[in-house]
């Protein structure tokens, strides 16, 4: 338990019940039974997070979704900065990523991620951010809204920001100027960030201790997994580890954590990143947080002994499994990603099989 952990007390008492309408409950030892199916968090944004759930969705129906809230690009940054309101765009993502195969699933899917074209203001809006936001200044209730939007879809999960107040993201990015290579610089913005050229050192939100979701906090303790990754490392990822109450979470959870590596750096904030610093650069940022597994796809380590070497030092044994798609992009097959959590949530599992 870290020195933190007295912030979870006034959150674990009582969170709203999105189900039943009241209050239920929220322990922090070991997570209640609700039938034979894992209870799986998984944290993250973007087209990485979107990736998980995919998979995640095909193994279990008890999924909750954690999205970070720091967007400032695109839609999503127009609509913050003009309404004031969290940035819908990654929480968008994340339901059409739990729509289901048949018609319904896809129909909505489609008209969620559409993005009109024009020359007036609502250019490249996407829908889906329009809906997210009118709910929310409808309802008043960030949880609320989300879950509607959810049942609308028929969403095959849920889907919760980490916090409900939107954030700033921060990097110290060394030789972001070409001209200077050796003097550190402050980059502003998840956008930004994204994209820099030099070599991010660290992040930080604005606020430096932001409020966590009750509900996402719940989740985390009730949980049999917690799935971080893959995604924008810096801006996808280390962000959940940010926020105090929810890593006070992450640590005190007695569900085991997977963390899900790319295929591939990403141009700008983790250009030239071995499988391994992926790993190193996240136990930096969060250096009391223990995880179980790491999951890389085998083709994609070309040192497995330095990965082991840097997952044994988090407390995780490495798992290789092949979830790139067939077809060479740096993109994870949904299917294949969900056989290696499956098998991961097996072999490494607190239980026995639950399918």
């Amino acid at each position: 338990m870290t020195p933190r952990t007295p912030r979870l007390g006034r959150l674990r008492r009582m969170v709203p019940d999105a189900r039943a309408g009241r209050p239920a409950e929220v322990r922090g030892g070991r997570p209640r039974r609700r039938g034979a199916q894992p209870k799986v968090v998984a944290l993250g944004g973007g087209m990485g997070l979107s990736a998980s759930l995919a998979a995640l969705r095909r193994i279990t129906g008890d999924l909750t979704a954690v999205v970070t809230v720091a967007d400032d690009g695109g839609s999503s940054g127009r609509l913050r900065d003009e309404l004031g309101v969290l940035p819908p765009g990654d929480l968008r993502k994340a339901l059409a990523a739990l729509c289901g195969d048949d018609d319904w699933g896809q129909t909505w899917a489609r008209v969620i991620q559409h993005r009109f074209q024009s020359q007036g203001d609502l250019h490249d809006h996407a829908v889906g951010n329009l809906l997210i936001v009118a709910l929310w200044e409808q309802l008043g209730d960030h949880v609320q809204a989300l879950d509607l939007v959810g049942k609308l879809l028929g969403a095959h999960g849920r889907v919760l920001p980490m916090s409900a107040v939107p954030l700033e993201l921060q990097a110290l990015v060394k030789g972001h100027d070409p001209e200077r290579p050796d003097d550190v610089d402050t980059v502003r913005g998840q956008a930004t960030v994204a994209l820099t050229p030099g070599e991010v050192q660290s992040v930080h939100l604005v606020p430096h201790d932001p409020p966590a979701v009750p509900e996402a906090v719940a989740a985390v303790l009730d949980a049999d997994w917690v799935v971080l990754g893959p995604g924008s490392w810096f801006s996808s990822v280390i962000p959940h580890l940010l926020v105090p109450e929810l890593l006070d979470a992450l640590t005190e959870t007695k569900a085991r954590r997977v963390l899900s590596l790319n295929l591939a750096p990403q141009p700008g904030e983790t250009e030239g990143f071995s499988p391994q610093r992926h790993v190193e650069v996240l136990g930096r940022h969060a250096p009391k947080l223990a995880l179980d597994v790491v999951l890389a796809d085998e083709a994609a380590v070309p040192d497995r002994d330095s990965l082991t070497e840097a997952a044994k030092r988090l407390g995780a044994a490495v798992e290789l499994a092949p979830v790139a798609r067939p077809d060479g992009s740096p993109r994870h097959d949904p299917e294949l990603l969900a056989a290696a959590y499956d098998r991961i949530f097996r072999m490494h599992g607190r239980i026995g099989p639950w399918r």
